[in-house]
């Protein structure tokens, strides 16, 4: 495709979409073949016009306490707490509540709008559900902070048990393509995924999925996660960056750059033009500049927290670049 025509279907694409239209799976697929310079930079340019038109312009946050670490059976490539790699990874049963109390108190002090319990394992179930259940159902009564879980592919009774205790949102990440996934996990599969989702969503949950970018996938293996997760029509897309991390198959990766990073972005928005894309993990290891850019294309969402070493940022850095993106804190 020569420069003439990736701008000229990046105006339609901007302009379909605009309109209220939803770009078909031929469209987004060819702006993902888009690489001359001059279409990179319409491609991001047309992603910001979307995002400013409907994006709430309210920065969305949210804080995470790893609620149990370690020891888990699945095979995940990408991750520190699978019991298949010798990452070295701190390894600890439920955290005491006391603990994860104080962050959620902590937070809410400074204006963070949710807080969510991510847990390692397959799934979370029979004392140590119950014992997240009785967290999560105390900071939104003490601290009127709303509560997300991450606990794995759940049954229908632990996600009502959540949903009981005023959960309102759960996460489940697709993490990748189709077609890519089983490169990468072999224990569980996309489908087991999609039907957690599906079970949580019939109880009434907001769905909160996305993926990690930079692990090997094709730009177009890319688009296939975010054209999938239209499937899941979540509330909150989380982008995360891979960090490969010693010990995981992945450990030798070759780092995405900060372009591709903000041509995914970019992409998510055009085939999600009014969900919230959230920066996730991995964020730590950019520029200044490529984080407010971010924001200003399609970012108007992100895991904060001073307390969360993964971060790699505090709540007054992220408030001070929200703001500077045009965005309230």
């Amino acid at each position: 495709m020569d420069q003439n025509s990736e701008l000229n279907l990046i105006d339609r694409a901007v302009d379909l979409v605009l309109n209220g239209h939803t770009l078909d799976e031929e469209t987004l697929y060819t702006l993902t073949d888009v690489d001359s310079p001059a279409g990179i930079a319409a491609l991001l340019d047309g992603a910001r016009r979307i995002t400013e038109k409907y994006s709430d312009r309210r920065f969305d946050t949210c804080s995470i306490v790893n609620a149990r670490s370690g020891r888990c059976s699945e095979n995940c490539k990408w991750c520190a707490q699978s019991a298949h790699f010798p990452t070295g990874c701190e390894t600890y049963d439920v955290v005491p509540a006391d603990e994860a109390l104080h962050v959620a108190a902590y937070n809410a002090q400074r204006g963070i709008g949710r807080f969510s319990l991510v847990a390692s394992g397959r799934a979370v179930g029979g004392k140590a559900l119950d014992q997240m259940c009785a967290i999560l159902k105390q900071a939104k009564e003490q601290d009127g902070i709303l509560t997300c879980a991450s606990m794995g592919l759940l049954s229908a009774e632990s996600l009502q048990k959540l949903w009981d205790n005023g959960v309102r949102r759960y996460h489940c990440n697709l993490e990748t393509a189709p077609s890519f996934f089983p490169t990468l996990c072999t224990t569980h599969t996309i489908d087991d995924k999609l039907r957690t989702i599906s079970t949580a969503r019939q109880i009434g949950f907001e769905i909160c999925s996305g993926g990690i970018i930079g692990m090997g996938e094709t730009r177009r293996q890319r688009m296939e996660l975010a054209l999938t997760l239209r499937q899941v029509d979540p509330a909150s897309i989380p982008i995360n960056i891979l960090s490969p991390i010693k010990g995981t198959p992945l450990e030798n990766t070759e780092l995405i750059s900060e372009q591709e990073i903000l041509i995914t972005v970019a992409l998510f928005r055009f085939a999600h033009p009014t969900t919230q894309i959230r920066f996730a993990g991995g964020r730590a290891r950019l520029s200044r500049q490529a984080v407010l850019r971010a924001m200003q294309i399609a970012v108007n969402g992100a895991i904060v927290g001073d307390l969360l070493t993964t971060i790699g940022s505090t709540i007054a850095d992220d408030k001070l670049l929200a703001t500077e993106a045009g965005y309230t804190f």
